[in-house]
């Protein structure tokens, strides 16, 4: 065998490897039977024509807790589930109660400079643990993007979209906190798991 077909053929081999590894890769991440499936960061937003499927299998139609915000909006609390890896997850769903299209407040994203240039998030929320005189803070990734929906805009009326909201877990023995987001009321919440 010459070099050159030598060569050629271990090309041929690397991206054939490449390429098997890719498609492996996006068959992993596409969410295929994963039983601690979280919203996607640029939640699609949802009419509310009828009866929805439950955001949240297994919980109860009653919100753990509603947050009133201004101009209609309202966040309704599906659950905060403790996650083994040290996480606390809010998930529920930003609703638009009033009779106009109201464009997502960018107070919610928070006023840390890290946060701030990734556009309009839910990376203002907080818990707080009033006994422990604790507050936890929105995480996250490396790159400084909050571990929250993020890309929100507007919100036409009776529309609906699930959020979610990953914070560092409070002490086992914490189990209600009250979340807070910027523009909104507070409530208690109880932390599952």
């Amino acid at each position: 065998m010459s070099v050159r077909f030598t060569a050629k053929a271990r090309r041929g081999m690397v991206a054939l490897a490449v390429a098997a590894g890719l498609a492996v890769a996006v068959v992993g991440c596409g969410g295929g039977g994963s039983d601690d499936k979280k919203p996607e960061a640029t939640a699609s937003a949802s009419k509310s024509h009828g009866p929805q499927p439950s955001t949240q299998e297994g919980q109860s139609e009653e919100p753990l807790a509603e947050l009133k915000g201004q101009d209609g909006l309202l966040l309704q609390v599906a659950s905060a589930q403790r996650d083994t890896g040290g996480f606390v997850t809010v998930n529920g769903n930003l609703k638009n109660d009033g009779a106009q299209s109201v464009v997502i407040p960018s107070a919610l994203r928070g006023d840390e400079t890290e946060i701030v240039q990734h556009g309009t998030s839910l990376g203002g929320a907080t818990l707080v643990d009033g006994k422990g005189k604790k507050r936890y803070y929105v995480l996250r990734d490396t790159d400084g993007r909050p571990l929250t929906t993020t890309g929100l805009a507007t919100i036409q009326p009776g529309q609906t979209i699930p959020v979610f909201m990953q914070f560092p877990s409070p002490p086992p023995n914490v189990t209600e906190v009250t979340l807070q987001l910027p523009t909104f009321s507070s409530a208690p919440i109880k932390i599952s798991g």
